[in-house]
């Protein structure tokens, strides 16, 4: 694949953090569907990761993809190049205005004012100067001395690291800029908006800052937290306030220059609007399966041992633990039912290793098999009961391949997992159970009671199979993208960066 200064001009540059082509499953899956089906359209992928090292590709980009840049978020250390003080100070305080603000106007002028410097510069040497430090202790100074410089250097290094590399990477050139999350990658295609003049517009699977909130709120890697002793009153930030009113600012960012703006269903598009998107550029357009290739396979399920299986990757946010623990519980009044736990291992080795400790903790590793990475059409036809036990999801393919199959499902109540497995009205038939958030006594309490009837086990899976043939066709979701594809491609803005 070429590098983006390379790549003529495509029809579509899509923009994705963390994923494409480096995971399998999920985002990752839908984006290779969408690409695969306008095989007409020329697509570059812009696929942002953690770290500089080569990165192996899981997902085999289709021919009508042109090229894709991998662009690391990790600063790399330099010996930095030197530029006149008066600028470095400038900069220094347009990317302090710009995450105050968000706006439009701020960003702008720090990419003019970044687009002034020759030789054109490394995130690496604007974070390494002097000024800019300076200005950034000053910043410390007065937000954030209650909290340690150390953490608060690093923080800024990686919040700001990352902002750097979305504006100084080549930019691929493209009628339409369509990114898939906000964050950094929602950074880049709002810095492609203003500085092209082309249209860009978002597709959130899950709401990209609400699943950074829960990850910083729980992360022990952010460093110290203000002591405030018996009060709940303090003075100054915390850093983890840092690192939310950071993403805050992104999201915001994004949302301005993005229209439409796409979420899976109606109460993400409420969540963007809270966090700052218009009203008027919102829209929900759900994800859709092919249900031809699921609903003519052959059931092949052991009667003897029944298998509850779990689709996803092994990482905190999908909570295998709940999973595991649930597991136990139905085992210790049904030991003959069999657990699967399928999708990849190596994505967070550490969480996976204490998944697999508490099975042997539980003593129940003769009944739960960590599959691994699996071909999921391979697996269908075994399931009796497919369950998720995720913390955040958007609209989990998984629940329509198992809906297609006529397999029920039993997931949180997260995303839109309630509307896809209750329906949508008081008069839809429920296509399995939801259940609550981390609570392995409820999954547990649902799998046992789908396990005692076939019958309901049975009922529920043709209402699932049902709803999903009729409100989440593939064709039909394929058919709104390529409409706003070819709409916005149509449009000529002059650039403002010009």
């Amino acid at each position: 694949m070429r590098s983006a200064p390379e790549i003529a001009q495509c029809d579509v540059c899509l923009i994705v953090e963390g994923a494409y082509p480096f995971v399998v499953g999920g985002v990752s899956s839908w984006l290779q569907d969408l690409v695969l089906s306008m095989p007409d359209l020329r697509f570059t992928i812009v696929a942002i990761k953690a770290g500089a090292h080569p990165q192996p590709w899981q997902v085999v980009p289709p021919s009508n993809v042109a090229g894709i840049l991998e662009v690391p978020l990790l600063v790399e250390p330099c010996v930095p190049r030197r530029y006149p003080a008066l600028q470095m100070r400038r900069i220094g305080r347009l990317l302090l205005a710009f995450l105050s603000t968000g706006g439009k106007d701020d960003l702008i002028r720090l990419q003019k004012a970044l687009g002034r410097l020759k030789p054109t510069p490394a995130a690496g040497d604007l974070l390494s100067n002097p000024e800019i430090f300076d200005l950034f202790t000053h910043y410390y100074d007065t937000a954030f001395r209650s909290s340690s410089f150390h953490h608060f250097f690093w923080a800024m290094r990686v919040l700001l690291g990352g902002l750097l590399k979305m504006l100084l990477v080549p930019l691929p050139r493209a009628k339409v800029y369509h990114t898939i999350s906000t964050g950094f990658a929602g950074l880049l295609a709002a810095r492609a908006a203003y500085e092209t003049g082309q249209p860009a517009f978002i597709t959130e699977h899950g709401i990209y800052m609400l699943e950074r909130q829960i990850e910083i709120m729980m992360a022990d890697w952010i460093g110290d937290q203000i002591e405030t002793g018996l009060t709940l009153d303090r003075e100054g930030h915390d850093l983890r306030d840092l690192w939310l009113a950071v993403f805050q600012t992104y999201t915001r960012a994004c949302y301005d220059a993005c229209d439409p703006i796409i979420a899976l269903y109606g109460a993400n598009n409420q969540t963007q609007r809270r966090l700052g998107a218009r009203p008027d550029r919102l829209r929900v357009i759900p994800n859709g399966i092919d249900a031809d290739r699921f609903i003519h396979m052959e059931r092949n399920c052991d009667p003897a041992r029944p298998l509850v299986a779990l689709i996803g990757r092994v990482v905190p946010i999908k909570d295998i633990k709940t999973f595991v623990r649930a597991a136990a519980l139905v085992l210790a009044e049904m030991p003959e039912i069999r657990f699967a736990i399928l999708g990849p291992l190596d994505e967070d080795p550490d969480y996976a290793a204490d998944c697999n400790a508490l099975v042997q903790e539980l003593g129940i590793a003769n009944a739960v098999q960590f599959a691994g990475r699996v071909n999921v059409s391979e697996w269908l036809p075994r399931i009796n009961i497919l369950v998720l036990t995720s913390l955040s999801e958007a609209q989990p393919l998984v629940i329509l391949e198992g809906g297609a199959c006529g397999i029920p499902v039993i997931a949180p109540d997260v995303g839109s997992c309630r509307e896809m497995v209750e329906g949508r009205s008081a008069a839809d038939r429920a296509g399995g159970i939801v259940t609550q958030l981390v609570n392995p006594e409820g999954t547990a309490a649902a799998i046992l009671s789908l396990l005692r009837s076939p019958s309901l086990r049975r009922s529920m899976g043709e209402a699932l199979r049902e709803r999903v043939l009729s409100d989440y066709d593939r064709s039909a979701i394929i058919a709104e993208y390529r409409h706003i594809y070819n709409g916005l491609g149509a449009q000529a803005r002059f650039s403002e960066l010009q």
